[in-house]
Parts: C-alpha cells; sequence; structure tokens
C-alpha cells in the first residue's frame, strides 16, 4: 500500500508517546507492518523485505514512532537498528502475550495490528524485553556456540562408546579429552574403519572448545563482576560469564525474583480455594538454567565444599527419597540465582556462612 501521506505523521504527544504507533510482525523473509494514528484507526498496512537495507528505506525518513516488535531470531539487529533511526522500540515478550501467541485467527497481518494496538493502548501489556548491546550479545554467542560444540561432542562420543558395546568392547572410563587417545586400543578391529574417524572428531572438537574455553577465560577483564560470582561453589567461567551476559544487567530482576526470571520458580495456577502445586515454569534461557542445576548437583555433591547452601540443601534432598534429592537440587539450583544476583549487586565474593543482619550490624 502507498505509505501515509506525511500530514497524518506527528512528532510526539504527552508522555513521550509518539502520535503513531507500528506493530511489527517479523519474519524470516519478509515482515508485515500496521500503522496506528493517535486515535488507534488503522491508517496503512503493508509488508516489507526482513533485510537492514528495507528496514532502513522505510524507517529512516518517518518521524519518530513507537514500534512494537516480538521478540525472536531478528528482533535484536531490528530493535537496535529502528533505535539508531530515532524510533521508539518495545520488544514483546512472547512468551507473555498468549492473546496472539494462541489466537485462533492467528496471521501474521493480525499479529502485528494487535501488537500496535496494545503498544498504543499500555506497553505493559507486552511484557517489554530489553536487549543486550551488540557487544555483549556477540560474547554471548561465544558462550552458544561453546554449548553447540559440547553438545556434538557428547553425542559423538555416546554413539562411539555404543558401537563398541555392540561388538562385545568397552571403552574405558575416562574424561573426554583424554578418551581419543585412550581409546585407540579398546576399539575392536572390525570397528577401526567406523570408529577413528569418530574419535579423530571428538579431538578435533576438544581442541576447539579448549579455544573457546581461554577465550571465556579473558571475559573477566572486561566484566569484572564475573570475578567475583566465580567465588561461588561449583560456579567457574562459564556459568559465571553465562549468568552475566544473560541477565545483561543486575537490575534485570530484584535479588528475590531472579530464581522465577530463570524458570526455576514453581508456576502458579491459584483460584479461590484451589492452589495446586505445580512445576517449575521453566521460562527464561534454558541453557543458563541447565547449567545452574549441575553447578547445584557439585554443591550437593561428594566434592562440594561446606557452606549453608550446602547443609540446606542436603537437610531438604534427606526428606524426601529419590524425588526429594530431584527437588532438593532445583531449590538449590534456585538459591543460588537468587546469591549470584545478590553478590553482582553488592559485589561481595561468596559466604560459606554469612552472618545474620543483627550480627553484621552489630560487628
Amino acid at each position: 500500500m502507498k505509505k501515509v501521506s506525511k500530514v497524518l505523521w506527528q512528532t510526539e504527544v504527552g508522555n513521550d508517546k509518539p502520535a503513531i504507533t507500528v506493530g511489527l510482525d517479523l519474519g524470516d523473509r519478509y515482515s508485515h507492518y500496521c500503522v496506528l494514528n493517535e486515535e488507534c484507526e488503522v491508517v496503512e498496512e503493508g509488508r516489507i523485505q526482513s533485510t537492514e537495507s528495507a528496514f532502513r528505506r522505510h524507517f529512516e525518513s518517518d518521524p519518530r514512532q513507537r514500534v512494537a516488535l516480538e521478540c525472536g531470531t531478528h528482533s535484536p539487529w531490528v530493535s537496535r537498528l529502528l533505535k539508531s533511526l530515532g524510533h521508539q522500540v518495545l520488544v514483546a515478550n512472547a512468551r507473555k502475550i498468549s492473546a496472539i501467541t494462541a489466537s485462533e485467527s492467528k496471521n501474521d497481518r493480525n499479529d502485528a495490528e494487535l501488537l500496535a494496538r496494545f503498544a498504543a493502548h499500555d506497553p505493559k501489556l507486552l511484557s517489554p524485553v530489553q536487549h543486550r548491546s551488540l557487544e555483549r550479545q556477540q560474547d554471548l554467542n561465544l558462550i552458544q556456540a561453546r554449548s553447540t560444540l559440547v553438545r556434538a561432542r557428547t553425542m559423538i562420543v555416546n554413539a562411539l562408546r555404543g558401537l563398541v558395546k555392540s561388538a562385545g568392547g568397552r571403552l574405558p572410563a575416562c574424561s573426554t579429552e583424554s578418551l581419543p587417545v585412550r581409546a585407540r586400543t579398546s576399539i575392536p578391529p572390525a570397528l577401526k574403519v567406523v570408529a577413528v574417524p569418530l574419535l579423530k572428531q571428538i579431538a578435533l572438537l576438544n581442541a576447539q572448545i579448549g579455544a573457546m574455553d581461554q577465550q571465556i577465560e579473558k571475559l573477566a577483564v572486561r566484566y569484572p563482576e564475573i570475578g567475583v560470582l566465580r567465588t561461588a561453589p561449583g560456579v567457574g567461567p562459564v556459568v559465571a560469564a553465562a549468568y552475566v551476559l544473560t541477565l545483561d544487567r543486575p537490575d534485570a530482576a530484584s535479588n528475590r525474583s531472579a530464581g522465577a526470571f530463570l524458570g526455576l520458580r514453581p508456576g502458579q495456577s491459584q483460584s479461590g480455594e484451589s492452589d495446586p502445586q505445580r512445576r517449575i515454569s521453566k521460562t527464561g534461557d534454558s541453557y543458563l538454567r541447565s547449567l545452574l542445576v549441575q553447578s547445584a548437583q557439585y554443591i550437593l555433591g561428594r566434592f562440594g565444599p561446606d557452606s549453608a547452601l550446602r547443609r540446606w540443601g542436603l537437610k531438604l534432598a534427606s526428606s524426601g527419597g529419590k524425588r526429594g534429592k530431584k527437588r532438593a537440587i532445583v531449590a538449590v539450583a534456585r538459591k543460588l540465582a537468587v546469591l549470584l544476583h545478590s553478590m553482582w549487586r553488592s559485589g561481595q565474593r561468596f559466604q560459606p556462612f554469612p552472618q545474620p543482619a543483627k550480627a553484621a550490624d552489630a560487628a
């Protein structure tokens, strides 16, 4: 459609709200948009290519607008581009707007209009999120790429062990790093042709993951808070860096809500007298959540150092059998998330047995 006349555009209205609101439904090849005027009337609809040049041509000559879009694969670079062009950008949390994601008449055109109407009426309805900076995103990409390589290595190792077992053999119990060397003598001759390429891939992945680990170690120079978080038990460079770069800033959540922010708090479905117990919500970043669970397993394991957190977790685990152990791991992971957030905000190192507030004040 022909672009709306410039007479309809106004620069700004009260409360820092531009007169024009745009809903933008992003797609891989094309993105649909819907434009509302100050009276929330649709004045323009259409689609544009999902490329930087197309977005720049469409938005750079327009007065300041409020643009609402869903978080997703393209939202980080699109939101940065639109902000650089002077527009007010709202990135909607797709998990929180079921009126769009669960609509029975869901299509790109309707999604764009609903985004625009929510943004024009009350932006809080979108539960907007704040994307991290380009530099932080690139550092987080390093951690995510390492995670992909680790998963690939685990898959190859499991496949190799399964092949050897099926031929009546067994690979030695050893670390993944030493497996390519130690496993060669345990591979049956009939499997040499298929097993040797797998061993070479494991060795190559070990080298690549090791190089990435060195790069992640250097992130502490740019983000000093990583060093503070690493003083907590079970929190190494990968966990600390992932925590800092995923939350992006300490005010992204409060201390108490850090666990809920990462999906480690039980979901709620309370209505009247009914308040059933539910599983954890599993919202937020799944990779960071899995890292915190691994840290919790170390804290409660045989090599975990003594601390108030470990004692609390072990007491919780001893009260419910096998199921209690699983619940204790999740509970410790949630408490660890809260503890790391508090350490980040205060800059204080981990204290195995923190003093009560009154005792600390007296001291």
